[in-house]
């Protein structure tokens, strides 16, 4: 039963390093976003919306991450696995 363990333990990294990484790519292109902004104002619209998009897509990855943790964490290919291990032992 460590299975268990470690599929919490992976569960735990893929929605923590997810997390991590949404966060530090949105702030860095945030600080991009007002740095681009700062030098050409008339581009603000078009940024802005870029931007946003991005934030989407990055957001979504991170979402889908914590899915498939979930996923993983409730319905458990693995276990079945290693049922038919001990059930044929």
């Amino acid at each position: 039963m460590e299975v268990i363990g470690f599929v919490a333990l992976a569960a735990g990294l893929i929605i923590g390093l997810g997390a991590m990484g949404a966060c530090i790519g949105i702030g860095v292109m945030g600080s991009k976003y007002l740095e681009a902004a700062a030098r050409q104002p008339e581009l603000m619209g078009e940024l802005q919306t870029k931007m946003f998009l991005l934030v989407g897509l990055i957001d979504a990855s991170f979402i889908i991450g914590t899915g498939i943790a979930l996923w993983f964490t409730t319905a458990n290919p693995f276990l079945a696995q290693i049922a038919r291990v001990v059930v044929a032992k």
